[in-house]
This record gives structure tokens, C-alpha cells and sequence, in this order.
């Protein structure tokens, strides 16, 4: 009778905190920009950064303002300070990085007596004015991963090995070319990359989160879906960087962006998206190795185990 009740309330209470922790009261902490001042007057750059947001920026000096440019539209940097009030921004980060360095710079540019000049050089998509699109796409896309995960075996718990692994397959090929197209085009044109890509960045986050889910049910029984839902959904979505940038998140949630697979798959798709493929190389390394560990976790539970003699088992 008291199980279920301690679960549920348990699960609610880390969704609750989490997101308060990540979100109640965001502000950056060392959000890469960049500049192309150099002396005295980055100095004082320095200094009116410093006023605006303790410990918010770190400052990157660049050559020129074409490398400066160039550091933005790739997401090296969030923002990039040419100097005399010209300030070089990217709108597909969202709204709350360019509120950010639009109210940090313009201070820096008041202090040396300009108006504040942006000009936005990787702009958000027609169909995406506030970057959100790709949160809620990929958010899509790993609910289901996590439902496929938990209800394969509640629908087919004796399914043979092979057939589970091409269903998982088969959820992944057709979620990641579903989401696409609606998400992109033909769709509601919030992912401008190409559609092959980002398919397939997708399909692996979508395959990734459904073979953990999986791999953690036969690790745990019933309790894997509790793990499963705490570190796939809740932290996994909190630190995903769809709403805001992993630097927005308190040291100790930011580093789960880099290696849970719906961060590494989200910073690709905005990658391929606005950003020059920022992040595909890390996606197409990080989601696969997330696949295979959990394959081979189920193949070890479903196969090796279970097709071993009793005596072998016994003194394992």
C-alpha cells in the first residue's frame, strides 16, 4: 500500500527540486565570449563584465572580427564584443543568452560611451523565434524512447533477443524521421539542418534512451523504470541545454550535459541546425557507445544467462 505512494512522491520531489535548482533562478557561470579588443580596453571590458554578472563570462580574445564572427556562428562563443558598441550575437541560442549578453555588453558599451550595435549572426529559424523547438522535439522523442524501453517487456517479456533488438531498431529508424519532418521540413520548419543528419542524431538519442531504459529494468526489475525515469527524463531533460545553455545550470548538474544522451543529442541538433554541425562528432560517438553498453547489458541478462548450464550459474 505505501510502495507505490513513497515512489511516486520520491520521483516527484527530485523532478521538483531539479528543475528549481536548474531553473528557478538562472545565471550563467563562465558563458564563453569573445572579444577583439585588446590593452586597456579589455581591461575595463573585463571589469564591466564582471559588474554586470559576478563570474558570469569568460572573456576569449580573437584577431579580428571575422574570426570573431566566424567563433560565434560555430557556438566557440555565445557572443563576441568588436568594440565602439558593435556586438555580434546569435539569436538561435535562445532568449535568455541574448538577454544576457545583450544587457552585459550594453553596459560595457555605455561605459565607453557608445549605444549598444548587435547584429545577429546565426539567427533562430522562421518556425523557432524562441529556440525552444528543439527542446520539445527531442523531449518527444526520448518519452518515447522511455515508454518503448519499459513496455517491450511488459508486452513481450519472452520476445527473442534479436527481435527486440530489430524492434528497437525499427522505433528509432521511424521515430527519428518522424520528428524530423515535423519538427523540420516539411513540417514546422524549427529544424533547417539536413534532414539525413538530423535524422539520424535522433534516431540514436531516441535508441539510446530506449536500450538504457531497457538495460536498467533488467539490471533493477521494476525499480530500473524509477532509475530510468530520475536519469533519462528528469536529469537528462533538465540538462539538456534546449532551454538554456549548460552554462546557465549549477556546477553540479552541467556536466551531465556532455555525456547523457539527451544533452549530447540536443547540442547536435542545434549544431546542424544553426551552428556549423557543432557537437555531431561528440553525438556520434557518445550515443552509440550508450546503445552498445546497454545492448550488451540485455544480452547478458536475456541470452547469456539465461542460455547458461544451471551449475555455471550457480557458481557465478
Amino acid at each position: 500500500m505505501l510502495l507505490p505512494v513513497a515512489v511516486v512522491l520520491l520521483i516527484g520531489a527530485v523532478f521538483v527540486s531539479v528543475y528549481l535548482a536548474a531553473f528557478h533562478a538562472p545565471r550563467p557561470h563562465q558563458l564563453r565570449v569573445g572579444t577583439t579588443e585588446t590593452g586597456t580596453h579589455q581591461t575595463h571590458l573585463r571589469q564591466d563584465l564582471a559588474r554586470a554578472v559576478p563570474g558570469g563570462f569568460a572573456l576569449v580574445t580573437y584577431p579580428d572580427a571575422s574570426t570573431a564572427r566566424q567563433a560565434v556562428q560555430d557556438r566557440s562563443v555565445y557572443a563576441a564584443y568588436l568594440g565602439n558598441g558593435k556586438l555580434l550575437y546569435g539569436s538561435a541560442n535562445g532568449a535568455s543568452v541574448t538577454g544576457t549578453v545583450t544587457t552585459a555588453f550594453g553596459a560595457a558599451a555605455h561605459a565607453e560611451h557608445h549605444a549598444l550595435s548587435p547584429e545577429d549572426v546565426a539567427p533562430a529559424a522562421p518556425g523557432d523565434t524562441r529556440g525552444l523547438s528543439v527542446f520539445y522535439a527531442a523531449f518527444g522523442l526520448v518519452l518515447a524512447g522511455y515508454l518503448f524501453g519499459m513496455t517491450t517487456y511488459q508486452l513481450a517479456p519472452r520476445l527473442p533477443y534479436r527481435w527486440r533488438m530489430a524492434s528497437l531498431a525499427l522505433f528509432g529508424a521511424v521515430g527519428g524521421i518522424l520528428v524530423t519532418a515535423i519538427a523540420g521540413d516539411p513540417g514546422f520548419g524549427a529544424l533547417p539542418g539536413p534532414f539525413p543528419l538530423l535524422a539520424l542524431v535522433v534516431a540514436l538519442m531516441g535508441v539510446a534512451v530506449g536500450a538504457t531504459t531497457m538495460a536498467l529494468l533488467r539490471l533493477f526489475g521494476s525499480a530500473g523504470v524509477s532509475i530510468a525515469s530520475v536519469l533519462l527524463l528528469i536529469l537528462g531533460n533538465s540538462t539538456s541545454g534546449g532551454t538554456m545553455p549548460p552554462a546557465y545550470l549549477p556546477a553540479w548538474l552541467s556536466p551531465l550535459s556532455q555525456i547523457l544522451p539527451v544533452g549530447v543529442g540536443v547540442r547536435a541538433i542545434q549544431g546542424l541546425s544553426r551552428f556549423h554541425d557543432d557537437g555531431l562528432t561528440r553525438a556520434l560517438v557518445i550515443l552509440p557507445l550508450w546503445v552498445l553498453a546497454a545492448a550488451l547489458v540485455v544480452y547478458l541478462k536475456d541470452v547469456f544467462r539465461r542460455g547458461a548450464p544451471a551449475g555455471a550459474v550457480t557458481r557465478a
